[in-house]
């Protein structure tokens, strides 16, 4: 670090880095839009929403930089796992689990702002604690402890497309980089 700015290792400029970045944006274009297009349909064939918020980056960090520390599949599912515990437990502590979701509601109650803003710090302390670090995770707590995604077929369809993202994006990773798709990742700590 020089002068409060982070040290990067500098990539192809030019013509030459444009043309990476294009490829390397069309692999992702690729393989998210598969991947999530997947998880979607086998949402509707069950019959439960699939496709949550929290899916977008936890797709992003798992394609795009697949060696990076937040991205590993036990950040991921510690982080995930933790943010479905806490965001139940505030519920349940909240009086929440039968409440109407914010979405249900158009407004926060005093009760949701309280047990969202809970979920999200304890989720981060477990993340810390566990050194399980998966940004991501605090969206799971929160559409839980919103009620967007709450106890019943709400939940499953998260847990479910989680599982799914969870197990495929990294195999997608991998074929995509072993048929000469290069992964975008540094493997570094920014």
């Amino acid at each position: 670090m020089v002068g409060g700015a982070v040290d990067r290792p500098q990539g192809p400029s030019g013509h030459d880095g444009m043309r990476a970045r294009l490829v390397a944006g069309a692999r992702l274009l690729c393989l998210s839009a598969l991947l999530l297009a997947g998880v979607g349909a086998i949402g509707r064939l069950i019959g439960w929403i699939t496709l949550t918020t929290t899916l977008g980056p936890t797709a992003y960090l798992l394609l795009a930089h697949p060696n990076h520390v937040r991205a590993r599949l036990r950040s991921a599912v510690l982080g995930h796992a933790s943010a479905v515990a806490v965001g139940l437990a505030c519920l349940a502590a909240f009086g929440l689990w039968n409440h109407p979701s914010i979405a249900t509601q158009h407004y926060d109650t005093v009760r949701q702002i309280g047990a969202q803003a809970l979920a999200v710090g304890l989720t981060l302390l477990l993340l810390h604690v566990l050194d399980a670090h998966h940004p991501p995770a605090a969206a799971t707590t929160l559409l839980i402890t919103s009620g967007i995604s709450r106890p019943g077929a709400p939940l499953y369809g998260l847990l479910t497309g989680l599982a799914l993202v969870l197990t495929i994006a990294p195999l997608l990773s991998k074929v995509a980089s072993d048929a000469g798709g290069q992964r975008t990742d540094s493997g570094g700590d920014d």
